[in-house]
């Protein structure tokens, strides 16, 4: 029993050890497939010699060489804007529709002449005061008044000063009416503007009419036509049902003839269905015809009521301008007349003032009306600028920027538009390296970058100058910009010399940069007894020129070297790589 289990167990330990012996050789003939496939596995291809066309890219935003401004010489709130950036636009074409009323600088304007005129009150009704409570004696009062009693004196006085008021109050409503009036004109003015704005030119309209009308004609009369067919059949269909009812009704009647007549009639009736169904065609377009021929006539109504409604507003405007001419004229006269009457009434006080020593008041009052003639200078000032409706283009041209909004101000501190002349150009620059700029020279066209998505457009390098950021190091190149262009679009482009030959040409997916500066990775093979193992090793490179696809470079090469391209994993210098197949 023993003897068996010894036995045993050297047969366990035999067959283990063939086991592991078994698993230390598969291992060790298959170690370095495992490692293999564990490796980056790398693209690469040999470096050559060839042709680079040197090209510089860059980016820039299109802007205008030559752009004009819009401003407005008031604070305005804006009604509607009536372009977009982009658009078109002749002279005195509306780019900005202002609300009705007065602009900010004329409220100052008219707050500032208040305080002034309030002030004036004040020295005035100082100096009354005064005046009033000074001790007047007759002897005054005589020398003063040619020997009128101060009590009336003091009569002249109280009425001298409510016919003052009273023509105050005149001027006050004088004023009002004729703002009114300028009000009234103003939104007339602005309905003409609106109304012009989508033109009175009847002629497309009256052409298009003039055909729809034509078609309509033509369809009515082969309406008539078919119905005028349809009519005869139905007479010769009635006479022939009655030539079978008479056939009928004869007793010795030929049956021959009566099955003639019945074909007959049968006939007819086809027919009658073909005119029928040719009447039905005709009649839908006898319908659609007419609804055409309304629509063209109301839009030709419509546009000859534009024409109209303009006429009637002008003439509006004309009868309203009369009426602030008449108006003007009252608040003139009103103003006259109350500066006669104040002028009066400051004469009778001047003398009494005079006479009892207080003529010092009356200075204020002076200095007081100064200031009154200084704002009333500036309100009148700030009413010659004021008053527009709409902002219009001064230059013909296309709108590159719009900065107004409905419901906003907009003042003389920012441009309400700018515009691009009317053949003036484009320009837009970017920004490269001393060495990149002595490849190029003015006059070198540049190509775009996707120029499939663009229409007509040449670019033109302009100008190369020292970069104003970084002067030592860095050129601005300007280029020239003509075709279907707007103002801040960006533009991807690429610039360069003609074709050169170098030695050494690699894939610019090859072209690798740390901190060191760029260089690329070649593939080194070391053999070994049991296989080739794969080193990357690191060659420092000078890139010479790029185009989209590969670079030239100075480097310490023979010629024959395998620069990787692409890898599945990161590579490092000095680590060991797995080639692709296609490079097996």
């Amino acid at each position: 029993m023993n003897e068996n289990n010894k036995k045993s167990r050297k047969e366990w330990v035999k067959t283990a050890a063939i086991v592991f012996l078994t698993v230390m050789l598969v291992l060790t003939f298959f170690s370095n497939t495992i490692m293999n496939y564990s490796l980056p596995e790398v693209a690469a291809q040999y470096v050559q010699s060839g042709t680079i066309t040197a090209k510089i890219r860059g980016s820039g935003a299109v802007e205008s060489s030559d752009p004009y401004e819009i401003r407005i010489k008031e604070t305005r709130k804006v009604a509607s804007v009536a372009v977009r950036q982009g658009d078109t636009v002749q002279k005195g074409d509306v780019l900005v529709y202002l609300e009705e009323g007065d602009s900010t600088e004329v409220e100052a304007a008219k707050e500032t002449l208040e305080a002034a005129q309030e002030a004036l009150e004040d020295s005035r009704k100082a100096f009354n005061e005064a005046l009033l409570s000074a001790n007047i004696d007759a002897e005054i009062i005589q020398e003063a008044n040619s020997g009128v009693s101060t009590t009336t004196y003091r009569q002249q006085i109280t009425a001298a000063q409510q016919e003052l008021e009273k023509s105050k109050t005149l001027v006050k409503d004088k004023t009002q009416n004729e703002k009114a009036i300028q009000e009234q004109i103003s939104a007339v003015e602005l309905q003409i503007s609106v109304t012009n704005s989508s033109g009175v030119d009847t002629q497309a309209e009256e052409k298009a009419y003039n055909e729809a009308r034509k078609n309509f004609e033509n369809k009515e009369a082969a309406l008539t036509a078919k119905q005028n067919e349809l009519d005869l059949i139905d007479i010769q269909i009635a006479n022939k049902k009655l030539q079978i009812e008479s056939e009928q009704t004869i007793s010795s009647g030929d049956a021959g003839r009566l099955d003639t007549l019945q074909n007959e009639l049968a006939q007819l009736q086809v027919n009658r269905n073909t005119v029928q169904q040719d009447y039905n065609t005709r009649e839908g377009e006898y319908k659609a015809a007419k609804t055409a021929l309304e629509k063209a006539d109301a839009a030709l109504t419509a546009k000859k009521d534009v024409t109209w409604i303009v006429e009637n507003l002008t003439a509006q405007e004309n009868n309203l301008k009369l009426q602030l001419n008449e108006a003007t004229k009252a608040r003139v006269a009103a103003e006259n007349d109350l500066a006669d009457k104040q002028a009066a009434l400051d004469d009778l006080m001047d003398k009494i003032a005079q006479v009892l020593g207080i003529s010092g008041n009356r200075d204020n009052i002076a200095d007081a009306q100064k200031l009154v003639d200084k704002a009333q200078a500036a309100l009148d000032k700030a009413w010659e600028q004021s008053g527009a409706s709409t902002i219009v283009a001064e230059i013909a041209g296309t709108v590159t920027s719009i900065n107004a909004t409905a419901g906003r101000e907009v003042s003389a501190l920012d441009a309400v538009a700018v515009i691009q002349p009317e053949g003036k150009g484009y320009t837009m620059s970017f920004s490269v390296t001393n060495e990149q700029a002595k490849r190029l020279s003015v006059g070198d066209r540049a190509d775009l970058v996707n120029a499939w998505y663009y229409n007509d457009i040449d670019v033109t390098l302009a100008s190369i100058k020292p970069d104003p950021t970084n002067p030592g190091q860095n050129k601005k190149l300007t280029f020239d910009v003509t075709g279907d262009v707007i103002a801040g679009q960006t533009l991807n482009v690429s610039v360069g010399q003609k074709s050169a030959n170098y030695d050494y040409i690699v894939p610019n997916s090859a072209i690798r940069e740390d901190n060191n500066g760029k260089f690329i990775l070649i593939v080194e093979a070391k053999s070994s007894p049991l296989n080739t193992r794969y080193i990357a090793t690191r060659v420092d490179v000078e890139v010479l020129a790029s185009d989209d696809t590969q670079s030239a470079i100075n480097a310490a090469l023979n010629g024959y070297e395998f620069v990787i391209t692409t890898s599945t994993k990161p590579v490092e210098a000095g680590k060991q790589v797995r080639l692709s197949d296609n490079n097996s």
